[in-house]
């Protein structure tokens, strides 16, 4: 039977580990204890030049000069790196201080706006203005070509905002 101990790691790297996890039935343990197995077998392995993948990944060596298998090292390294970054993005956030507005997808498909100038009303209320158009994202696409005159080409807004009918709610 397999002893464990306990050990630290970095914040960043068990979220990482339970994201990827969950995407492999793994707990972010389990997870961790995979990507470490991996490594030792990387480092170990005679067809793979961990100088050569840090090389490429300092960009001080080009990535067409190493094997498949060390391409395949630098580019488990880069969605590493790109996941690290996009979890310590927080835009809504950046762009809510610029009083700027941004739009993204709700959990049913739909367009949202959100953010941009807070009017009193929503100030008072803490939050930020969204305005929604009506179906999903395809729905949204056909919009942007149909006719002002068609009705499906109206919008509604969100509670606590106005819609203007334009489609986009611009």
């Amino acid at each position: 039977m397999a002893t464990t101990s306990p050990a630290r790691i970095d914040d960043d790297l068990f979220a990482s580990a339970k994201l990827a996890g969950e995407v492999q039935s793994r707990s972010a343990a389990q997870q961790v204890a995979h990507w470490a197995r991996i490594g030792r077998e990387i480092e170990a392995s005679a067809s793979i030049s961990p100088r050569d993948v840090a090389a490429v990944l300092n960009g001080s060596r080009p990535y067409d000069g190493l094997s498949a298998k060390e391409q395949a090292v630098v580019r488990a390294e880069w969605a590493e790196r790109m996941d690290a970054r996009r979890l310590a993005l927080d835009l809504s956030a950046e762009f809510t201080a610029k009083g700027r507005s941004w739009v993204e997808l709700d959990k049913e498909g739909t367009v949202v706006e959100r953010g941009g100038p807070a009017r009193a009303d929503q100030a008072d209320r803490g939050s930020t203005p969204a305005r929604r158009t009506t179906g999903n994202v395809g729905a949204a696409r056909s919009r942007r070509t149909s006719s002002a005159s068609d009705p499906r080409s109206t919008t509604k807004a969100a509670p606590g905002t106005k819609s203007t009918g334009k489609p986009g709610g611009h």
